[in-house]
């Protein structure tokens, strides 16, 4: 028998789908139920990789951390990253199966899709409790709803109710509301069960005039009210979720200042994310020269595009800051995208398919992409400490020279490596930190308890609250479990009555 399912679309994109959908899972997962994320189809440059080397969205395995299950390859069966505003790689169960415009890929191989999508949400089903899926961008894209397989197109195919978050934040929600609802066609409004209102600021029965006004109007259930929460836009999809930190006081006498540098396509923003927790740490992202004058630390982050950053980078004045900061013997890291620049050349018939192009020069290394991506998990040791992280890149690296760094190498204050996520091992953090300190002439001191892990245990356990605390979970309940479409009243498209 099927396990109960419910689809959490969103009146926009960034209302909170990915944020809503974590919260449930952990709000049920503490109710002992045995449940899973699913999102047929993601568009995102933030990735992870899983235990049997498979990519998918970071945010899926963040929501199998919030049910405490292992990330798999079926919790997000497609995942498109973008190369720019013309085309994307599709990853297919885990693995990269070629590029694809946006016009090809609504235009007929999306459809194609959506026989394996509905397969790994039965298999899904058919293991677990629950299945919390989450859609993408708004179900009201009516331009796509003929090729849609991760909205309404996978609530109908799969029998699953849907519940529709909108931000209040943003001002105009009962009418977000209430346009997603009309433009669907009738068959897909019977799936539609009601509403989920987020990130609202102040008292909560100012809202019931609305409310009532909203369920008069659909015939819909509001399931509940989110309050605005700072903190919670844990591994967001894309750039939208990037943020400058704000630290908490430092354990030592100054603080420790991290610049990011905000090249295009980043990918994986969320390395920054463990620097950001420790306290007295600040990190903020740049586009200009000037504003790594004062960094103790500089970032080049990881990348979808990395000759494009690497010319960007030239374009903007960075690159000399960046050349001129190493010879200085100031602290710089590249991550994957970001340690392929600091290299010497890099051969690229794949990503940018430019050939042969000079890196930064920083770093002794030599860059050849290849058509096979690399997806693992390794472990190892660096700086005497344990560190865990994930690969995720074409681009396969000759280290020449310099000191051993994890998979990369160090010169000075330059360190490059292709490891994701390492910054979240806490005694590898917390030693790099101290190197850094000690290279920018600043007295800071890493505090000596922060585990990231917990950290983002708590955040978890706050969205579970969230739910569990501010959101009609009897009804929720019965909406999960019955894992059908209501088959709630029709609603004339442009009706307001």
């Amino acid at each position: 028998m099927s396990g109960g399912g419910l689809l959490v679309a969103g009146t926009t994109s960034d209302a909170g789908k990915s944020v809503v959908t974590a919260g449930i899972c952990r709000w049920l997962v503490r109710q002992g139920v045995k449940v899973a994320p699913f999102k047929a189809q993601n568009m995102s440059l933030n990735s992870f990789v899983t235990r049997e080397g498979a990519e998918i969205g970071r945010a899926q395995a963040m929501q199998a951390q919030a049910c405490r299950v292992e990330p798999t390859a079926l919790m997000n069966p497609v995942l498109l990253k973008p190369g720019g505003e013309q085309s994307s790689q599709v990853v297919l169960l885990g693995k990269p199966v070629g590029e694809m415009s946006a016009r090809g890929y609504h235009g007929g191989r999306q459809q194609q899709l959506l026989g394996t999508v509905l397969d790994c949400l039965a298999e899904l089903r058919g293991t677990y409790d629950a299945v919390i899926c989450e859609g993408a961008g708004s179900p009201a894209e009516i331009n796509l709803r003929r090729t849609d397989i991760v909205n309404m197109g996978i609530a109908r195919n799969a029998g699953l109710p849907v519940l529709v978050v909108g931000d209040i934040d943003r001002g105009g929600v009962f009418a977000s509301f209430f346009g997603t609802v009309a433009l669907l066609s009738r068959e897909d409004q019977a799936f539609v069960a009601g509403f989920l209102v987020n990130k609202f600021r102040g008292d909560v029965s100012l809202l019931d005039p609305g409310l009532d006004m909203l369920h008069g109007l659909t015939g819909r259930h509001t399931y509940g009210v989110l309050p605005f929460r700072h903190g919670l836009g844990i591994d967001e999809e894309d750039g939208m979720g990037v943020r400058d930190s704000r630290a908490s006081a430092p354990v030592g006498e100054d603080v420790l200042r991290v610049a990011v540098c905000a090249i295009p396509l980043m990918s994986n923003f969320t390395d920054v994310d463990a620097l950001a927790a420790e306290p007295g740490v600040v990190v903020r992202f740049v586009d200009r020269p000037e504003e790594l004058a004062d960094a103790d630390l500089v970032i080049v982050p990881g990348t979808r595009g990395t000759v494009r950053a690497l010319d960007w980078l030239h374009e903007r004045g960075l690159a000399h800051a960046l050349v001129r900061r190493a010879a200085e013997g100031r602290p710089v890291l590249g991550i994957c995208g970001g340690f392929q620049i600091l290299g010497e050349h890099i051969e690229d018939e794949i990503e940018s398919r430019q050939g042969h192009v000079d890196g930064l020069g920083i770093l002794p290394v030599r860059v050849r992409f290849a058509r096979e991506k690399t997806l693992t998990r390794p472990v190892g040791e660096a700086l005497g400490e344990h560190v865990e992280g994930y690969e995720i890149h074409h681009g396969v690296a000759s280290v020449t020279s310099g000191e051993p760094f994890l998979d990369g190498c160090r010169v000075g204050q330059t360190w490059g490596t292709h490891w994701h996520g390492s910054l979240e091992s806490d005694g590898f953090r917390r030693a790099f930190l101290r190197e850094v300190a000690a290279a920018a002439g600043r007295r800071f001191v890493p505090a000596p308890d922060t585990s990231f892990a917990g950290l983002r245990e708590e955040q978890l356990d706050r969205l579970g609250d969230l739910i569990e605390q501010h959101a009609d979970t009897d009804a929720l309940w019965r909406l999960i479990e019955s894992g059908a479409p209501q088959g709630l009243p029709f609603i004339p498209p442009g009706a307001p009555a």
